[in-house]
């Protein structure tokens, strides 16, 4: 197993096929849709993961979807960030995929990761204030880049190198229409909130891609949206996780008082 969140990722064969099962049978619809998406890239020759299957839609076993993925390399090589900003853009550029996209809803799934996390009430409580207010504040943001289909989730572990070197896009279950700026705003906190890019790393990305997001009015607004469900996430593993849990809570705790985020731990 390589990954336990919104999916449940499996290595098989070695690292050759890469498993990916829905959570929970509610994430039928997004995976279909996954399955349209890199069918679509695949017919745009753009660089992303392959299906290793035809059919048109996901297995479901027990109810749960499940897809199987090209493997690519180990799985732990990453793109450098001028690639990911390169494929960004290219990614931005394609014409618009003959797939009804749903639009971008930040807050749709807080709650139900919510519900499911093993966290303290306090916690929960102070988790689904927090999404109320930032809601509020993201519905006032005015957006500067023209909206369009978005990966959803484009950050440096969905972007790998496959066998021989190539940078290729993964998890293509978010994909939704809306602002620019949110794929790019992990990158850019990534570097500024938690040290996690260096600054040569972050400026070669915005090279790549050619805009920088933290020069927008709103990146503030964005980047806290993109805590809020960094923490939500991993929160679901908080009951069957004690790294997890104490994560949560050091990240609860830092969203609390307005302190640093650099001792966040990547998940």
């Amino acid at each position: 197993m390589l990954r336990f969140g919104d999916h449940v990722v499996f290595r098989i064969d070695g690292g050759r096929i890469v498993s990916r099962v829905g959570r929970s049978p509610d994430r039928l619809a997004a995976v279909e849709r996954e399955v349209a998406v890199a069918q679509w890239l695949k017919a745009e020759e753009y660089p992303a993961a392959r299906l290793v299957t035809r059919a048109h839609h996901p297995v479901v076993i027990q109810g749960h979807p499940v897809t199987f993925w090209e493997g690519l390399s180990d799985g732990d090589t990453y793109a450098t960030t001028r690639e990911m900003g390169s494929l960004l853009r290219r990614l931005h550029d394609l014409e618009p995929p003959p797939i009804l996209l749903p639009p971008l809803e930040p807050f749709a799934r807080v709650v139900q990761r919510l519900k499911r996390a093993a966290i303290p009430d306090a916690t929960r409580v102070f988790l689904q204030s927090l999404a109320e207010d930032l809601s509020v504040e993201y519905g006032r943001l005015h957006f500067e880049l023209p909206s369009g289909h978005l990966h959803g989730d484009f950050n440096v572990g969905n972007v790998l190198h496959d066998a021989v070197g190539h940078p290729k896009v993964i998890d293509l279950d978010g994909f939704v229409t809306g602002p620019r700026e949110w794929d790019l705003v992990q990158t850019a906190m990534y570097y500024d909130s938690f040290g996690w890019h260096t600054e040569a790393e972050y400026n070669d990305f915005v090279a790549g891609y050619d805009f920088d997001v933290r020069e927008w009015s709103g990146y503030a607004v964005l980047r806290s949206v993109r805590e809020l469900l960094m923490v939500t996430w991993l929160a679901q593993n908080a009951g069957t996780n004690s790294r997890a849990a104490e994560e949560v809570l050091k990240r609860v705790e830092s969203l609390r008082s307005g302190g640093s985020r650099r001792d966040w731990a990547p998940f």
